[in-house]
């Protein structure tokens, strides 16, 4: 069995600055085996990682929609942002790559303001992210694992770590795996944990954004 944290963010997102270093020291300290690298419309930072970390690396994204964030995992090549949420599935689709839905209901109080959680586009997805981290409220983490559970569709959990400190705070406990069949498989198996992290994570985020707006944000650059 292996602890996956199914979504983190690195420097090569526009609103963080943890190094490819402090992640790959953070996981062999805590003891997570696998993490999905889901920058924001990148996989520059995923690719490098997986490179150099001794343990599972999958790349993802995190791809901006006119609905929404779409997670791609499995991934060749980025996905460009801003098409409609049927043509980036169709790309994640397109190189053999699975199709997520991080924090359905994760930043807002009412169960039915993502688009992203409509029949047209559910039909569409392999993986809901039924816990994340930093997803403030309890009824809609409670929602998310719900919606998993109507559409039939794969749990996972992610941290959505921003912050070196966040990584390993929701994980699923998982066999082994080997590419994305196999890997859905082993996520039907696996068990979640998580634990809320603090508002305070939040305004990490923000600093993060701001700062790399203001001077320029360079991918992999923690200015």
């Amino acid at each position: 069995m292996i602890r996956a944290d199914l979504h983190i963010h690195t420097c090569y997102s526009i609103d963080c600055f943890t190094s490819l270093e402090e992640i790959v020291e953070r996981c062999l300290k805590i003891g997570i085996g696998c993490v999905a690298v889901a920058d924001h419309n990148t996989i520059d930072g995923a690719l490098k990682l997986r490179e150099m970390a001794p343990f599972k690396v999958i790349v993802a994204e995190e791809v901006q929609t006119p609905a929404g964030e779409i997670m791609g995992l499995f991934l060749s090549e980025r996905v460009r942002p801003g098409l409609s949420p049927q043509e980036t599935i169709s790309l994640i689709r397109s190189q053999g790559g699975l199709v997520a839905i991080p924090h359905p209901f994760g930043r807002a109080l009412s169960p039915n303001s993502n688009k992203l959680t409509s029949t047209e586009v559910l039909s569409q997805v392999d993986i809901i992210e039924a816990y994340n981290s930093r997803t403030p409220f309890s009824r809609s983490i409670a929602r998310a694992r719900e919606l998993a559970i109507e559409q039939g569709k794969a749990a996972s959990a992610g941290s959505d770590a921003h912050t070196v400190q966040e990584i390993g705070r929701a994980y699923v406990e998982m066999p082994d795996f080997d590419g994305p069949r196999d890997f859905l498989e082993s996520l039907a198996k696996g068990t979640i944990f998580g634990r809320k992290s603090s508002h305070m994570a939040h305004f990490s985020s923000t600093w993060a954004r701001m700062r790399k707006t203001v001077l320029g944000h360079t991918s992999g650059s923690s200015l």
